[in-house]
């Protein structure tokens, strides 16, 4: 995204830069989730990436989910709101990201399934077990847990205290 690219050009590479992002669970007819095997990091994630300033979540959910999938999409819920330590990247360049996900769940409209090959190596609907025997992101594992529990609106609780 040009936005990062600026970024970074500003603040260089050693700066944790700190972002918005949303990813997309998208379901087919057997209930499955549609997984993205990423070119980067070669770990298994969601389709997804950084909300544009001036964006809402819910258009860069749709927006990344045609371009990273072919497939265009209709959120059907907000699955949660999640960040931490599992929520950091480090990029092969040495670029550190730590992202804010809102992450929602999606059924297919319309198009075909097809990988966006400059950022993805193969697209994969799994169930929650075959998705345990893949090589995850780190931040993924608490994403599906909620996904497929089918819970709404999740967060983990608050342990801040003054």
């Amino acid at each position: 995204m040009d936005y990062v690219r600026r970024l970074r050009a500003l603040v260089g590479s050693e700066t944790l830069l700190h972002l918005p992002a949303v990813c997309v669970a998208i379901r087919d007819a057997e209930s499955r989730v549609l997984l993205a095997h990423h070119v980067e990091t070669n770990l298994w994630g969601l389709p997804g990436g950084t909300i544009g300033p001036g964006e809402t979540p819910a258009d860069a959910a749709v927006r990344e989910a045609w371009e990273e999938t072919g497939l265009l999409v209709r959120l059907t819920r907000l699955v949660g709101v999640f960040s931490g330590p599992q929520h950091v990247v480090q990029y092969r360049n040495g670029d550190r990201t730590s992202y804010v996900s809102a992450a929602f769940e999606a059924t297919i409209e319309r198009g075909s399934v097809r990988a966006d090959t400059s950022e993805l190596r193969e697209l994969r609907f799994v169930s929650h077990a075959q998705a345990s025997a893949l090589p995850l992101s780190a931040w993924l594992p608490e994403i599906l847990a909620a996904v497929f529990s089918e819970q709404h609106g999740v967060f983990r609780p608050p342990v801040w205290k003054p």
